[in-house]
C-alpha cells in the first residue's frame, strides 16, 4: 500500500512538473476555462496547451465536458487550489530565508 501510494504521489507531482501545466492550473482554479480562453490567456499556442492538458487530464488532474465543439476544462479536485496556494507559501518562505540571508551578508 506504501509504495502504491508512494508511486502515486511521484506521478502526480510529475505532472505538475511543467511551468505551463502549473499556470493551467492556476487559470482553472479561477474558474473553467476552454482551450481557446486558456491560450489566449496564457499566449501560447493552441497545441502548446492542448498537450499540457493531455498530461493533466491523463492524471486524472483536469477533466474537460464537451459542448459542441468546445471542452471546457476544469480541476477535478478542488484540493489543487489549496496546493497551489501552499506551494506558494513555501516560495515566500524560500525568499524570506534568502533575503534574510543577504541581509546577513550586507551587515557584514
Amino acid at each position: 500500500m506504501n509504495l502504491e501510494l508512494q508511486q502515486f504521489k511521484a506521478d502526480f507531482f510529475k505532472a505538475l512538473g511543467h511551468p505551463l501545466r502549473i499556470r493551467i492550473l492556476e487559470l482553472l482554479s479561477e474558474g473553467d476555462k476552454n482551450v481557446n480562453e486558456l491560450q489566449s490567456l496564457i499566449g501560447s499556442e493552441g497545441s502548446a496547451v492542448s498537450q499540457q492538458l493531455a498530461i493533466l487530464r491523463s492524471k486524472n488532474i483536469v477533466y474537460g465536458t464537451k459542448d459542441g465543439n468546445k471542452v471546457t476544462y476544469s480541476l477535478r479536485d478542488p484540493m489543487i487550489i489549496e496546493l497551489l496556494s501552499i506551494a506558494r507559501q513555501i516560495f515566500n518562505n524560500h525568499l524570506i530565508d534568502a533575503i534574510s540571508m543577504l541581509d546577513r551578508f550586507n551587515e557584514e
